[in-house]
């Protein structure tokens, strides 16, 4: 149920909008908002829908006061109004799928359930085929009803539509209301503010005309002209008689929980049955008692003490000194300890060792690549030195050999006779 109590709108300017308007929508209902332009109907859905702040007075959802809301509360607020506007207002980027499925995913729906939504939407409004389809390639008609798909995806309670028909042609239009008095049949109610006379004196529903910022009719069953029944200006706080819409399936709800939005204790209302957007048929059913919680005591750990704990007493590290001898093995022996023994007679030598003149040492067997070295582990360090020092030794004689076999060449081929080695005389 929707409220206006006294409600005025004067904008910064000083025009004034709304100049005291009341009246009351009741659930289920079709309502069209009639009069000429500049005559605060679109003030009026605004005010609804929170995008505009009234002045004096205040509207009220399901005795809820929306006129003083704060706003971290209008986004929920909106999440329960479905909202067609004139110019579609569709996102040209994403296709008829995306455009519709992006309200669900502001307000985080799961994707499975979305896409399942979205289907159903599409469905009724006869686009299904067209999911896929962007904006641009479709008529205006088609992308009017991309918009009331959009409204019908968190299945509201209450769909507010302006100037829905206003740019579409007169049977286009006609479907558009059709489509609109579908949504309403199913338990919605419907708000709608135009200006197409043709369009409400078919319909015949409920119409409020405004003029001037003021409520001048507001009557059942009529046209834009036409006069109807009408409604009695002095209500109870309660409402509008509740009219015959048993074909609309209508449910009696009421809007969230007003407990978690008003912000004084008077504020509340002494009956909430349900929340905005659900059903119920009759009154809740009886608060189901919670037995108090459990007190569980804490269960006391043992602690194992195993003493005071000891002091680790920091040991300064052991100086190094600076110049540390490295060993190299057993095997090498000191340097300044180390005695070479030269040994002019060569003849006491063993044959076996080395042997001079022209005679050449014997071949010996060309070791194996797998013959493994000898080893040389029982030999005493100062054999294995005198050993590398006879080896010098003959290394350094047979290089003098070498030089004087050439020396001796050169002498045997140097021949002071020749004459080719003075060269001949020039003659004269």
């Amino acid at each position: 149920m929707i409220k206006f109590i006294d409600v005025k709108k004067t904008y910064k300017s000083g025009v004034e909008a709304l100049k005291g308007v009341n009246f009351t929508i009741n659930t289920g209902e079709f309502v069209f908002i009639i009069g000429k332009s500049g005559s605060g109907k679109s003030t009026l859905l605004k005010t609804i829908t929170c995008e505009e702040d009234v002045t004096e007075g205040k509207v009220t959802i399901d005795n809820f006061d929306i006129s003083h809301m704060s706003r971290a509360l209008i986004p929920v607020l909106r999440r329960q109004i479905g909202m067609v506007y004139q110019d579609f207002r569709l996102i040209e980027s994403k296709t008829v799928a995306e455009n519709i499925a992006f309200a669900g995913e502001i307000i985080g729906i799961p994707r499975k359930s979305l896409d399942q939504t979205v289907g159903i939407v599409l469905n009724v409004v006869g686009l299904k085929e067209k999911a896929n389809v962007y904006p641009q390639e479709l008529s205006g008609g088609e992308q009017q009803r991309v918009s009331i798909a959009r409204a019908m995806l968190n299945n509201p309670q209450l769909i507010v539509a302006d100037e829905p028909t206003g740019n579409l042609d007169p049977e286009t239009s006609e479907n558009i209301m059709a489509l609109l008095l579908e949504i309403n049949k199913g338990g919605a109610t419907v708000i709608v503010c135009t200006h197409d006379s043709n369009m409400v004196d078919r319909m015949q529903q409920r119409v409020i005309e405004i003029e001037n910022g003021y409520v001048v009719r507001d009557e059942y069953s009529a046209g834009y002209s036409e006069k109807g029944e009408t409604v009695p200006e002095e209500i109870d706080f309660g409402g509008l008689p509740q009219l015959d819409v048993s074909d609309s399936k209508s449910k009696s709800v009421y809007f969230g929980d007003d407990q978690d939005y008003a912000e004084t204790e008077e504020e509340v209302p002494e009956t909430g049955k349900v929340m905005f957007g659900l059903e119920m048929d009759e009154d809740p059913p009886a608060p189901v008692s919670v037995p108090e919680p459990v007190v569980v005591p804490p269960v006391e750990v043992p602690f194992f003490d195993d003493g005071p704990e000891e002091e680790i007493k920091e040991e300064p590290l052991p100086e190094i000194p600076e110049e540390v001898p490295v060993e190299i093995g057993e095997m090498t022996p000191d340097p300044e300890n180390v005695t070479v023994e030269i040994i002019e007679n060569v003849e006491e030598l063993p044959e076996e060792t080395i042997k001079f003149g022209d005679e050449e040492p014997e071949p010996q067997a060309a070791e194996t690549l797998d013959a493994e070295p000898a080893e040389e582990e029982d030999q005493p360090a100062e054999e294995i030195l005198d050993k590398k020092a006879l080896k010098k030794l003959e290394k350094q004689r047979k290089k003098e050999e070498k030089l004087k076999k050439r020396q001796a060449k050169r002498r045997d081929a140097f021949n002071p006779d020749d004459p080719d080695l003075y060269g001949e005389d020039d003659e004269e």
